[in-house]
């Protein structure tokens, strides 16, 4: 696959296939930019180097045009962070567009409305792609998130345009890769949340020295009877913080247990909070382990939407050494799925 260090930017018209699907309030505020920023360093590259750059996101699920799901509000967090005016279009293909990127010079920024407002984005259809390719003259897809998706953005365009990835796919798949291909043993996996994807739990089961699990996956475990390939590395919380007859946090001795493991690690791999993180008192199962991960010097790569809002909500998001901005793109990866996404730009 091509990077950005491959191609010759200046004076082209460079399209790029960000992932701007953050959390927004009613009123239409930004809570969390963790993806926006994830980004920047891609778009201060393509500037720096003299490029008319074109960003393309989608937000949400809309049925349509839905004016709470467009990217108006992402434009203006984007001028904030790169300290100069992101022109906002409110189409992605239009008669309109394709004048305002005629008038473009270099260094100039334009973010296009929300892909997903036409319904040819997510059913891949071969003209949309066609009518947004021709926009732009180079093509780099930066959304990680994504990439386990069959949209038009992800796998159409690069049938027609020079394609690659840009530095935040990159070091994606950099350091997903150091889970899955020869990691600094000894390697654990910490699965928490809601549910959980047992094809991950058992491919990393094969070279792990543990895998610790939270409350709903173990009930999930029990529930349906799965049959885990290593069940011996397993380990399961053996106390909780009770409500109701349902326990929201890993309890004390768990949070040891865990500890223990975490701190033989060289290697760690985290999805998913262990409690009820929205109220502050089922926090702290989730807090002991980021802590844990941090004192113990290990490799760390953390996934999941959910966790790393917390983490960063807590101020430790800094100090682990990959936060990912995938979800199922990531879990996908990891469970050794090739990634459409990924596939198009080979």
């Amino acid at each position: 696959m091509k990077t950005l260090r491959d191609f010759n930017l200046k004076g082209k018209r460079v399209l790029v296939r960000c992932d701007f699907n953050v959390p927004l309030s009613e009123k239409g505020e930004i809570l969390d930019d963790f993806r926006i920023r994830k980004t920047i360093p891609t778009i201060k590259y393509l500037i720096k180097k003299g490029a008319k750059v074109i960003l393309m996101s989608h937000l949400g699920r809309p049925e349509g045009r839905q004016e709470k799901y467009s990217l108006k509000p992402i434009a203006k967090r984007l001028e904030k962070l790169l300290r100069k005016p992101v022109k906002f279009l409110d189409n992605c293909i239009s008669l309109k567009v394709e004048k305002e990127i005629e008038k473009m010079k270099e260094k100039d920024v334009i973010l296009l409305e929300n892909l997903r407002f036409h319904k040819e984005e997510e059913e891949n259809e071969t003209e949309f792609a066609k009518d947004l390719s021709k926009l732009g003259q180079i093509y780099f897809n930066d959304a990680f998130a994504v990439c386990h998706r069959s949209h038009a953005s992800v796998v159409g365009i690069p049938k027609y345009l020079p394609s690659g990835i840009g530095l935040l796919l990159e070091k994606e798949i950099e350091n997903l890769k150091k889970i899955i291909e020869k990691p600094l043993l000894p390697l654990v996996a910490i699965f928490g949340g809601r549910e959980a994807d047992f094809r991950v739990i058992n491919k990393i089961s094969k070279i792990a020295k543990a895998i610790l699990i939270g409350f709903l996956i173990k009930r999930e475990i029990e529930r349906e009877k799965i049959a885990l390939k290593y069940p011996k590395k397993i380990i399961f919380p053996i106390d909780g913080v009770d409500k109701k007859r349902e326990n929201f946090d890993i309890g004390p001795r768990t949070i040891d247990i865990f500890k223990k493991e975490i701190s033989k690690a060289k290697t760690i791999f985290w999805s998913g909070p262990f409690g009820k993180i929205e109220e502050k008192k089922f926090q702290r199962g989730t807090k002991e382990i980021a802590k844990a991960i941090i004192e113990s010097g290990a490799f760390s790569a953390i996934g999941g939407g959910e966790t790393v809002e917390f983490l960063n909500k807590i101020g430790l998001a800094k100090k682990f050494s990959h936060l990912s901005t995938g979800g199922s793109a990531m879990l996908a990866f990891l469970a050794g799925e090739k990634l459409p996404g990924i596939e198009a730009l080979k």
